[in-house]
């Protein structure tokens, strides 16, 4: 039985991976259920149905607010809700022997998990996509005072040394966890995937790259959610250094709370080698990865430990270059580094950017080859088969 606030058909990465995974061990016979809100990421409005089954998944969606993501209290009262809501749905539906695995949306979820799975002698499995409330005070969104803040700390540490196995997805995360006092054989390292559909596709057939009218650009995209946890001043300062040529082209794909203040700068400095575009459809995706000669990934250095970026394993799969923005020891520098499929770039360091993406633009076969690489590292490490199998192996123990 899985926990998280969003499942199929929403769209947000959470949702994406869950929906993979439980449909993937459904298929191979384990009897799988989710419990889950009736809201879609980008819509609270949204009423789905309260139960359902699809791709051999039991799904219960629980009542709550829905306020949506806009302002931070309406936000809180609907994790409040899905909490309360939750709770009531775990004590009907969970049995002694099952498996309760906790996701981390909304957050500090392993909190309210490991009570209700000891006193339904069920085993949980905490699966972190992040680390709160890290983050938000990383972020400066965190609103807690010191006292709870530490003692939610202290309770989430306590949650995840009760449980049975913590999947993590980075082994920064791992170092991270283990210096909070979790014991090292209680941590299991299996990196997030990307859509089974998303291949090797030449530029030259991107039906999205030819709408744009970009066929002759050495097209640098970003892909997905500019977040609070991401930063684009390196990006557009190595944008404004190559805006004298024509033939980079920046193509900004997606949402997220610092893509409106990018376009914004990008207008005050009157650069116009910016194209903005919305969310792509995830039947579209690969087609959209396609479209671009390299793709950008980039994460705040102080949140390293604490998230993954996801995106990077779309552009593996895709078969493109990745050029990392952030801590040039961190976990995505270093996948990109030891698979020989990218090139890290310190936050800050817009000249290096600049001259990293002139390289690749003037060394067609140098980013051919990385492209190559990346997919063969998708293909060993970072499939969706293969982390099924690691789920597999890490239910079988239990």
């Amino acid at each position: 039985m899985f926990v998280n606030r969003f499942y199929w058909p929403d769209q947000s990465a959470t949702s994406q991976l869950l929906t993979d995974l439980a449909e993937a061990l459904a298929a191979r016979g384990h009897a799988v259920a989710i419990v889950c809100s009736r809201q879609l990421y980008g819509d609270p409005a949204t009423r789905l149905a309260s139960e359902e089954r699809i791709g051999g998944v039991r799904i219960h969606r629980v009542a709550t607010t829905r306020f949506g993501r806009d302002r931070l209290v309406g936000r809180a009262i609907d994790y409040a809700s899905f909490y309360v809501s939750c709770a009531a749905a775990l004590f009907t539906r969970l049995g002694a022997g099952d498996v309760l695995i906790a996701m981390t949306d909304p957050p500090l979820l392993s909190i309210l998990a490991a009570p209700i799975a000891r006193r339904k002698r069920a085993s949980l499995v905490n699966w972190l996509q992040d680390v709160f409330p890290e983050v938000a005070s990383h972020l400066g969104a965190n609103p807690l005072p010191l006292p709870l803040d530490g003692w939610l700390r202290r309770r989430r540490d306590a949650s995840l040394r009760a449980a049975r196995i913590n999947v993590i997805i980075g082994r920064r995360m791992r170092e991270l966890l283990v210096g909070r006092g979790i014991a090292p054989e209680k941590l299991v390292v299996i990196d997030n995937w990307a859509d089974a559909d998303i291949a090797p596709k030449p530029t030259a057939e991107s039906a999205l790259r030819e709408r744009e009218g970009l066929r002759d650009r050495f097209v640098v995209a970003y892909s997905g959610n500019l977040g609070r946890a991401h930063e684009y001043e390196t990006l557009i300062g190595a944008a404004e250094r190559l805006a004298a040529d024509p033939a980079y082209a920046f193509l900004m794909i997606g949402g997220g709370a610092k893509m409106g203040p990018l376009g914004a700068e990008v207008v005050a400095r009157g650069l116009m080698n910016f194209r903005f575009l919305p969310y792509q459809p995830r039947t579209e995706l690969g087609d959209s990865l396609a479209a671009a000669d390299v793709h950008l990934v980039s994460l705040i250095p102080a949140l390293e430990g604490l998230i993954v970026p996801s995106k990077l394993y779309g552009i593996l799969a895709a078969g493109r270059p990745t050029v990392f923005v952030g801590d040039p020891e961190g976990e995505i520098a270093r996948i990109v580094r030891d698979a020989d499929c990218g090139v890290a770039v310190g936050v800050g360091d817009a000249d290096g950017l600049a001259a990293v993406l002139e390289g690749l633009r003037k060394d067609p076969a140098r980013c051919a080859a990385m492209g190559g690489r990346a997919r063969a590292a998708y293909e060993e490490n970072y499939s969706r088969e293969a982390a099924v199998g690691r789920w597999e192996a890490v239910l079988g123990d239990l």
